[in-house]
């Protein structure tokens, strides 16, 4: 039994990694080709595109893992039936259930493991990633030259002199105004400072105007920070049940909650449509298994998608139940039934 065991096993293992391979490799690539989107907008290095890549890594595993699982697992089966190997099991008295077995077990830990994946590193690799394009476009908007012309730097307009070779700038200018008054700031010295991916305007050595109907104010300064004249949209979370909970984009949260948590026990609750479509008599049944793999996925996904609109939460127990009792019932007609 065990060298049966490890006989589906080593089969599916190999079936798996060459489809698994396969979509990731195609999932890979539509992403560059969308990354690639985003040097028209930023400037990114080859270091900073494979930054992005291995952010969104933990997001084309959970789409390609459980359909490479159960497209594997149907085709190992039905390798076993082609090659009559199926038959002899069945003869030599083996139920139908070992096999159900077998597969049970590498469908619980993919299960465990994709649960993981979107509870927990999603909502990390999610925020870094955003933050990084925040940052890198803030970075862009940074990109100063002096010259005759001025900057639009945040709510101020800014003018810079001279551009001397340390990085830093000579004889700067900002002015801002609204309804109540007039700011003008000069400054000797001028340079961008990064703390944390926030970027700012340090001044060093000048004096600040305010005047308004009322009054008329100077100051001079040694230092002055310009702060959050970008916004840089940074996303933060305490942990990952504070990232769930929040109000914030709260109904796309529901909608990816519902979603990831039913299509991450696909594996484990399509066990018993596995062995129902791929388990055959190899001279008196065709197998359209492609077509049945096909519309397995559709159905599945498609009702993920299509429920949740009605039922909210309960589409997870309701989906569940309902696509265990008639993968069972399947199971014990085509399955049991005959063998």
């Amino acid at each position: 039994m065990t060298r049966l065991r490890n006989y589906i096993i080593k089969n599916l293992s190999m079936i798996f990694m060459s489809i698994f391979l396969s979509l990731f490799l195609i999932a890979s690539i539509v992403f560059l080709i969308k990354l690639a989107t985003y040097t028209a907008i930023i400037q990114l290095l080859a270091l900073d595109m494979l930054k992005l890549y291995l952010f969104v890594v933990p997001e084309l595993l959970f789409f390609t893992l459980p359909i490479s699982f159960f497209v594997a697992a149907a085709l190992t089966l039905f390798k076993l039936s082609n090659d009559n190997e199926a038959v002899v099991i069945f003869a030599l008295g083996i139920h139908p259930n070992f096999i159900l077995k077998t597969l049970f077990t590498p469908a619980l830990l993919l299960t465990f493991l994709l649960l993981f994946n979107f509870l927990v590193l999603f909502p990390h690799v999610k925020t870094l990633s955003k933050n990084f394009i925040s940052y890198k476009k803030s970075e862009a908007k940074f990109n100063l030259s002096a010259s005759e012309f001025g900057h639009k730097f945040g709510d101020w307009l800014l003018y810079l002199g001279k551009e001397n070779d340390d990085g830093t700038y000579s004889e700067v200018f900002l002015f801002n105004k609204n309804k109540d008054k007039e700011t003008l700031i000069s400054a000797k010295q001028a340079y961008i400072v990064n703390t944390s991916g926030i970027l700012r305007l340090k001044l060093l050595n000048g004096e600040s105007y305010i005047y308004s109907k009322d009054n008329f104010k100077q100051i001079d300064f040694k230092v002055m920070l310009i702060n959050n004249t970008l916004d840089t949209n940074h996303i933060s979370y305490k942990s990952t049940l504070d990232y769930w909970t929040s109000s914030e984009r709260k109904d796309k949260k529901k909608t990816m909650l519902i979603t990831n948590t039913i299509l991450s026990v696909f594996p484990i609750v399509s066990l018993f449509l596995i062995l129902s479509i791929s388990i055959v008599h190899a001279r008196h049944q065709k197998g359209k298994i492609y077509l049945y793999l096909f519309l397995s996925i559709v159905a599945y996904y498609g009702a993920t998608l299509g429920l949740q609109k009605y039922f909210g939460f309960y589409t997870i127990a309701l989906l569940i139940s309902s696509w265990l009792i008639i993968t069972y019932i399947l199971y014990r007609k085509a399955v049991v039934a005959r063998f």
